[in-house]
């Protein structure tokens, strides 16, 4: 017996009738992609720069993100550059993370290729041996592990004034959830990159394998906008495949100038966020500046079965991560054309 076309259209629309609307998974319907409604005309430029500028006037206390936790490791050093800054970090023995200049102080080989022994850097060139104390000229910077993410403070790229801590996003309470981190580098400065999270209204033109029917509901309008009236909230569908993928309301805020926060409200995974942050790692050999997008995705869920999943976790955080890098394989497009245009004097938005 073969099953014709109509047929198989009819079991699909009686499903659809009968699927319920508690699950987290849901159909939906689409016009093609040239067809869907246009979302310039409730893009105002100036709503997007105005966010960015109130995002810039807030303090962050001279911190800066390194990179994931699990990247900074007791068996070998962690090499970056912020600010045009060398540095390297590492954790002793007990777990604690230390950061200091990239270069040793004895003839400046690169620390990043030291070994780490009994919680120390030990040079490869002379074996100098640096317990993260100062020695010299060399001295640790300030850092925090929040248990996601390792931040540096450097007072002489941040020039504000210095806080303890720096301004970590409230995240999921909970042993179930999952966390993962991904970093992309693009010839942009942080604001551009705050500047393409500031605008959600783009999400389902330019990714439209990833987003669909989305709405944004609220935009923070003017220049005076209090804190807690400053996002943007924005009614969306995760595609999964074809027709279907799960409706969730989303609010986007920035607690800090580097960091834009997406924050799922209602929908599944309620409460979980994605956070973008944007460190800034100078110039590259063309003169132009690099920036390292750090997206931190911290994933949670009250159904019983994302306790088994955090099981998983090990299996799970490689595909958050080609997810999101698959995302901004795209919005660095956007940010490095808005940084191109903005210092070309170009419209930048």
């Amino acid at each position: 017996m073969r099953v014709g076309h109509d047929d198989l259209v009819s079991v699909t629309q009686r499903i659809i009738r009968r699927w319920p609307s508690r699950w987290p998974v849901q159909p939906f319907r689409e016009p093609p992609w040239a067809r869907q409604e246009p979302t310039y005309r409730d893009c105002p430029p100036a709503v997007i720069e105005a966010a960015g500028k109130r995002a810039s006037a807030r303090p962050s206390g001279n911190w800066f993100v390194v990179g994931a936790s699990r990247s900074v490791r007791t068996d070998r050093p962690f090499g970056v550059t912020i600010a045009g800054r060398e540095l390297v970090a590492w954790r002793k023995e007990d777990g604690s993370v230390r950061i200091g200049p990239g270069a040793c102080p004895h003839l400046g080989a690169p620390l990043a290729e030291a070994r780490v022994d009994r919680g120390g850097l030990v040079c490869r060139w002379h074996g100098l041996r640096l317990d993260g104390d100062r020695r010299g000229d060399w001295a640790p910077v300030p850092a925090h592990d929040d248990g996601v993410l390792v931040w540096a403070r450097l007072d002489s790229a941040g020039r504000e004034q210095p806080s303890d801590r720096p301004v970590v996003p409230v995240r999921p309470a909970g042993a179930a959830r999952i966390d993962a981190v991904a970093t992309v580098t693009g010839i942009c400065e942080p604001e551009d990159v705050v500047a393409n999270r500031l605008d959600p209204w783009h999400g389902a033109w330019f990714h439209p394998y990833s987003f669909t029917r989305l709405r944004v509901l609220e935009a923070p309008q003017g220049t005076d906008v209090p804190d807690d009236e400053d996002r943007f909230l924005v009614e969306v569908t995760f595609r999964l495949a074809g027709h279907w993928g799960v409706p969730v309301l989303a609010e986007f805020t920035c607690p800090e100038p580097r960091t834009v926060v997406m924050r799922i409200l209602a929908g599944e995974g309620a409460g979980s966020v994605v956070e973008t942050h944007a460190t800034p790692l100078g110039p590259g050999l063309d003169g132009r500046p690099r920036t390292a997008v750090i997206e931190a995705t911290i994933a949670a869920s009250e159904r019983p079965g994302f306790t088994v999943a955090t099981k998983l976790a090990p299996a799970i955080r490689p595909l958050m991560r080609h997810t999101a890098k698959r995302l901004w394989r795209d919005d660095l497009a956007y940010a490095e054309r808005r940084y191109a245009l903005r210092t070309a004097g170009g419209r930048s938005s």
